[in-house]
């Protein structure tokens, strides 16, 4: 696999062809995922050929942003098959990328290892200092994609979101849990 051709590759399509109002899920984000699936594999000491593949499906796993705001995983997916057998990627590594990117799309629990880190990382931040930035950029990308709501609405909408989330892997639990608690708590006191 020629790892770093993919990240190349897939990095320049991402700067030159993502939408500008991509106020949370822009290669901002796409670099933050990227971060703590390399962080959260380190903990879970998932290393060799299973950590490219997770590194590099962090890197595609919101590419199909490039094409839709809903539903964009399916496309990501297939940007990554097209793409990486040109980097020497085989059918069983795209199909593990493939399975992991589509983890990130909440339809289903993630199974594998690789899916886990990779829902974990993905909401890294729901656990973390810069939660309150990082959620008022998720509001106003939604707000600019037709799903508009009120301060007040965004709260119930995020208290909920909070409350139903699990991380998947011990390490984020760890790591993340007790000040997503905090951030749960910090918003409910705002919402009375």
């Amino acid at each position: 696999m020629d790892f770093q051709g993919a990240k190349y590759f897939i990095i320049q399509k991402l700067i030159h062809e993502l939408p500008s109002k991509l106020y949370y899920h822009g290669l901002h984000h796409t670099f933050d995922v990227y971060d703590a699936a390399k962080r959260l594999a380190t903990m879970e000491q998932v290393t060799g050929d299973e950590l490219i593949l997770l590194k590099t499906s962090a890197l595609f796993h919101d590419a199909g942003f490039i094409e839709q705001y809903k539903h964009n995983e399916p496309i990501a997916v297939k940007m990554a098959e097209q793409s990486l057998p040109q980097f020497g990627y085989n059918d069983k590594q795209i199909a593990i990328i493939a399975d992991t990117i589509m983890a990130t799309s909440m339809k289903k629990p993630p199974q594998t290892i690789l899916e886990k880190i990779m829902c974990d990382a993905d909401l890294d931040y729901l656990g973390r200092s810069d939660f309150n930035v990082l959620s008022g950029l998720l509001k106003k990308e939604l707000n600019t994609f037709g799903f508009e709501c009120d301060e007040q609405q965004w709260d119930e909408i995020q208290i909920k979101f909070l409350e139903e989330h699990k991380y998947h892997t011990e390490s984020a639990v760890k790591r993340n849990e007790i000040v997503k608690q905090q951030h749960i708590e910090e918003i409910k006191s705002r919402y009375k």
